[in-house]
């Protein structure tokens, strides 16, 4: 009979524990999605971005945040090591989705990235695309 209880006791524990590190999981701060594209359609990126041809002018970076609530959220673009630009958004609800765009010089080849920051400055997602000067090295994916 004692065995029981303490099986009971301990299921009810177990239980306990699960549903805990569930609602906590929901809560916690996440980049859901983050995709470069070239165009922003109805707050939705159109198509996802690998390698960019340099006759582009402007690439979007595209952000679903959740549990970011009341956060300035930062994206910071990089091109050789260097801090191009720096766009900050109020998060504004659970989950927001955001875009910053970057107008490209076709002199600017090769290695782009954004860091997401979150408004402690810890980066929380990294995402790279290329930029060429050849059309058919150009990789654009379908939206995700």
């Amino acid at each position: 009979m004692m065995h029981q209880y303490k099986i009971r006791g301990l299921v009810v524990l177990v239980s306990l524990f699960v549903f805990l590190n569930t609602v906590y999981a929901e809560k916690k701060e996440k980049v859901q999605r983050a995709i470069f594209t070239t165009k922003i359609v109805d707050r939705e990126p159109i198509d996802q971005v690998l390698v960019l041809n340099n006759n582009s002018k402007e690439v979007s970076f595209f952000t679903d945040l959740r549990h970011f609530d009341n956060q300035i959220v930062t994206h910071k673009w990089i091109y050789n090591n260097k801090t191009e630009s720096v766009i900050r958004f109020k998060v504004k609800g659970p989950r927001w989705r955001v875009y910053s765009t970057y107008n490209i010089k076709p002199t600017q080849l090769g290695k782009w990235s954004v860091i997401v920051q979150n408004d402690k400055g810890i980066s929380v997602k990294a995402s790279v695309f290329r930029l060429v000067d050849k059309l058919d090295e150009q990789v654009i994916l379908p939206k995700p």
